[in-house]
């Protein structure tokens, strides 16, 4: 497997993994590193991590659904989401677990075939209705205390990667994209 920890799993993390078929993500400090930059013009910055997002294209080459649900708004983050073809993306979500629950409705899912991962307080209603819930390493300590697996690398340093990884590993895909690739 992609990390030597994954082979660690304790069974009730892996047998959540299995059962996903969409998986969730928060943007800013999960698929980023949580900065906010702008530039005196009011541009803003963004720095994604080419391993998560080649994480991501992965997860939807191997039919697991990919959603983003951040609070904030952000041209580069719709144009990153198109990048890698990821097409339920909502941002502006003050209320997650609303959108997350009409997200579960239009794909006809239920509730223990999806993973969210965050990284702060906002993020924690949907944490606590997925089938696996994970934060990243960086998370604040309360998010991390709820969720049924933590990263061990820091969003947008991996940790969006690290997930995908574990779906599918625990999904008997793994050992697939290493013979595709190796």
């Amino acid at each position: 497997m992609p990390y030597s920890h994954l082979n660690d799993l304790p069974a009730d993390i892996r047998e959540r993994a299995a059962r996903v078929r969409l998986a969730v993500f928060d943007v800013d400090g999960v698929l980023t590193d949580g900065t906010l930059c702008y530039a005196d013009d009011g541009r803003e910055w963004k720095f994604f991590h080419v391993h998560d997002g080649f994480g991501l294209k992965r997860l939807l080459a191997n039919g697991i659904e990919v959603a983003l649900i951040t609070a904030r708004m952000s041209h580069i983050v719709t144009e990153r989401a198109r990048e890698l073809g990821v097409a339920h993306v909502y941002q502006g979500q003050d209320d997650k677990l609303h959108c997350f629950e009409q997200l579960l409705h239009a794909l006809k899912l239920e509730p223990a075939q999806c993973a969210y991962c965050g990284d702060d307080l906002p993020d924690l209603p949907v944490m606590r209705r997925v089938g696996l819930a994970v934060a990243v390493a960086n998370a604040h300590p309360w998010v991390r205390e709820r969720a049924h697996w933590r990263t061990q690398h820091r969003g947008g340093d991996g940790a969006v990667r690290e997930v995908c990884d574990l779906l599918l590993a625990a999904q008997g895909k793994a050992e697939g994209e290493l013979a595709r690739f190796g």
